[in-house]
């Protein structure tokens, strides 16, 4: 279960705390098992800081605080603040991005929705990018490719990764077909064929803005018996 630490402080002297919170990353490098930090300040109190911290359990954050780098650092991070810092840790019980959820359920849907099912959680002003096109996809000719694709091929997503940051979710993913339909002027053959891929999705206001696209169309096009081996 996910461990995280919070530490509540005040201090006037925030630039040397920030070079000593640089300090501690750099000497445990090998070491270290917090996988995520976090700084809030207060917007009432400029002398307020919180510092989140995460572990990928209670087990890990233990191990990681027995470190001799992690006890000096705590000594000089208490010299620098006003009083004596407070800790209090969490067992996360429920963690969700909400931006990663919404990717995933684009993925899951994909291939069994009707464009405009799918494509409600986009933008009106979105933008595709994708190397098999010339130039950005609006949202109108993304609903006309992914219909193009619906009548090609019946196929599916599994979602092997997701990563988030910032307003973009990055998904890894395998896409199983069946091909049933033309496809760039291929007649359907019946050909099962897989391709692996990641998307990028850029989000405003929980909606998908903007997308960037990259995918084994080579591969796809050999299976289909175009290009030899």
């Amino acid at each position: 279960m996910t461990f995280v630490q919070l530490i509540d402080c005040r201090t006037s002297r925030f630039d040397e705390m920030n070079r000593l919170m640089d300090a501690w990353v750099e000497k445990t490098g090998g070491e270290r098992t917090a996988t995520h930090a976090l700084i809030g300040k207060d917007r009432s109190d400029a002398s307020h800081f919180v510092e989140i911290v995460e572990f990928p359990s209670y087990d890990e954050a233990m191990r990681s605080s027995g470190l001799p780098e992690t006890g000096r650092i705590f000594q000089e991070m208490v010299a620098l603040c006003e009083d004596v810092p407070t800790f209090t840790g969490l067992d996360v019980v429920r963690d969700e991005q909400l931006d990663l959820a919404t990717a995933r359920r684009f993925f899951a849907e994909a291939g069994r929705a009707d464009a405009e099912t799918l494509f409600e959680r986009f933008t009106d002003d979105y933008a595709g990018h994708d190397p098999a096109n010339p130039r950005e996809t609006g949202p109108r000719a993304a609903r006309e490719e992914y219909a193009g694709w619906r009548r090609a091929f019946e196929f599916s997503f599994t979602v092997e990764d997701q990563i988030a940051q910032g307003d973009r979710v990055c998904t890894r993913w395998s896409w199983h077909g069946t091909h049933k339909g033309e496809f760039l002027g291929i007649t359907a053959t019946g050909q099962q064929v897989t391709m692996t891929g990641t998307t990028w999705h850029r989000f405003r206001d929980g909606r998908i803005s903007e997308s960037w696209w990259s995918y084994d169309r080579a591969g796809l096009l050999e299976q289909l018996g175009v290009l030899g081996e």
